[in-house]
C-alpha cells in the first residue's frame, strides 16, 4: 500500500486559539509537537497495516511545521507550498492506495471548532451545492476526483460527525470537542493511541467503500468578510458577483474548481 497523509493543526488535540497555530507565537510549540505526534501515530498505524510507502504533506500555514526526525524512517515529507491547485494535497496522484487526514477542523460558517475556517480566514463561508464546505470537503473531493479513497480523518468532533454523514465507512477519531470558544479534550496520549489503532484498522478494511461521493456538477458560493475581495474575485473567468460579499462559480470539472480556489481564495 501507498498512503498519503495530509496534516493540518487546527484540529489536533486541545488546540484552542490562533496564536497556538502561529509559528512566531510563544504558544505554538506544544501544538506543533502535538501535530507531529498525531502524524507520527498515523504513520505507525499505516506501516502496521502493511503500507510500504507513506507520503506526508505538511499542510498548515507555512507548511513547515513537521519535524521529519520525529517521524518514522520509512516516510517521505513534503514541506512548503509548490503552488499547485492541489494545495494541501500536493503530491497526491492516482498511484496512492488511500488518503489519511490528520488535524482537520470544521468549516467556516460552523461552530464546531473555535478555529473553524476554510482555506483561510477571509471568508464567512464556502458552499458547494448548498452545503458548507470544509477543507475536508475540498480535499476529499479531490481525492475522489483522482480515484483515491479516504481511509481516515482525525479532527474536532463536529467535523468527524460531518464526515460520517458523508460516508459512514470513513474511519474517524475525534481529538477534541469545540464548545464555542472553548475546547474539551482527552489526554493527548489517548488521542495518539486511538489515531494509530484506527488508522491501522481503517487500512485493513475494504478501501473501495471509502470514497467521497462526487456530484455531477459543482455549484460553488464564496461569501467574503470584505466586499473588496468579492469584487476582485468576480473577475476570475466564470465567477459571478451575487451580491456585495458573495461570488458564485459552477463547473462539471472539479479540477477547474480547485484552480479557481487557488486564484480566488
Amino acid at each position: 500500500m501507498k498512503i498519503f497523509i495530509s496534516a493540518d493543526i487546527e484540529g489536533v488535540n486541545s488546540i484552542n486559539s490562533w496564536p497556538e497555530t502561529n509559528v512566531s507565537s510563544p504558544h505554538y510549540k506544544p501544538f506543533q509537537y502535538q501535530m507531529n505526534m498525531e502524524v507520527l501515530h498515523a504513520c505507525k498505524g499505516a506501516l502496521a497495516a502493511g503500507a510500504k510507502e507513506v507520503f506526508v504533506k505538511d499542510a498548515h500555514d507555512t507548511a513547515k511545521n513537521l519535524d521529519i526526525t520525529l517521524l518514522p524512517d520509512e516516510i517521505t515529507l513534503h514541506r512548503g507550498w509548490e503552488g499547485s491547485p492541489g494545495s494541501m494535497m500536493a503530491g497526491l496522484d492516482k498511484s496512492f492506495s488511500a488518503v489519511v487526514f490528520i488535524g482537520y477542523h470544521s468549516a467556516a460558517g460552523s461552530s464546531g471548532n473555535s478555529l473553524s475556517h476554510t482555506m483561510n480566514t477571509r471568508t464567512n463561508y464556502i458552499k458547494i451545492n448548498g452545503e458548507l464546505a470544509s477543507e475536508f470537503t475540498i480535499n476529499g473531493m479531490y481525492a475522489s476526483y483522482l480515484g483515491v479513497p479516504i481511509a481516515f480523518l482525525s479532527g474536532d468532533e463536529a467535523l468527524t460527525k460531518t464526515v460520517q454523514k458523508v460516508n459512514s465507512n470513513i474511519n474517524v477519531v475525534a481529538t477534541k470537542i469545540g464548545v464555542h470558544n472553548a475546547t474539551v479534550s482527552k489526554h493527548p496520549n489517548v488521542t495518539n493511541k486511538a489515531i494509530e489503532e484506527t488508522v491501522k484498522k481503517a487500512l485493513s478494511e475494504n478501501l473501495n467503500l471509502k470514497f467521497y461521493p462526487l456530484p455531477e456538477k459543482f455549484n460553488i458560493e464564496i461569501n467574503f468578510k470584505y466586499h473588496g475581495d468579492a469584487y476582485s474575485s468576480s473577475f476570475y473567468p466564470g465567477c459571478k458577483l451575487k451580491d456585495d460579499f458573495t461570488v458564485t462559480y459552477s463547473t462539471t470539472d472539479y479540477y477547474q474548481a480547485l484552480v479557481m480556489f487557488k486564484f480566488v481564495l
